[in-house]
């Protein structure tokens, strides 16, 4: 079994439209990836196991309304995340700004709202990185 390279976790079952995208991408490119629902909110102790097991080299993390989800995987890791803002209210701005908003030392690379593919083409960009 190939090994998983980028995890994709998104906040919530109705991000289901952005995370479809981010997920074509990686296939196309024959990333090997794993799909994730796990809302920061509802399920702390659940990410929390998550990430201590996670062997991923890249997070993409798709989340709307307080888009909290990309900032706390960040807070717990080391490893480049990528946040994806979802269109949930307001357009997005909402999540925009809550990814983009984030205090030092707790990076996050921010994409469009909605553009999950923007999200894997990034990350493709990244382990490129690991390949030199």
């Amino acid at each position: 079994m190939t090994e998983t390279i980028v995890s994709i976790i998104a906040g919530s079952e109705s991000d289901k439209e952005v995370y479809e995208k981010t997920e074509e991408v990686l296939k196309e490119y024959k990333i090997p990836y794993e799909l994730k629902i796990i809302s920061a909110h509802r399920d702390p102790d659940k990410l929390d196991e998550y990430l201590k097991s996670c062997k991923s080299l890249v997070y993409i993390a798709i989340a709307g309304l307080s888009a909290a989800l990309p900032g706390v995987i960040a807070s717990k890791t080391e490893k480049p995340v990528i946040g994806v803002p979802v269109s949930a209210k307001m357009g997005g701005l909402d999540a925009l700004l809550s990814i983009v908003q984030m205090p030092p030392k707790v990076p996050v690379a921010c994409v469009g709202i909605d553009r999950g593919e923007n999200a894997a083409y990034l990350a493709i960009r990244i382990l490129n990185i690991y390949k030199k």
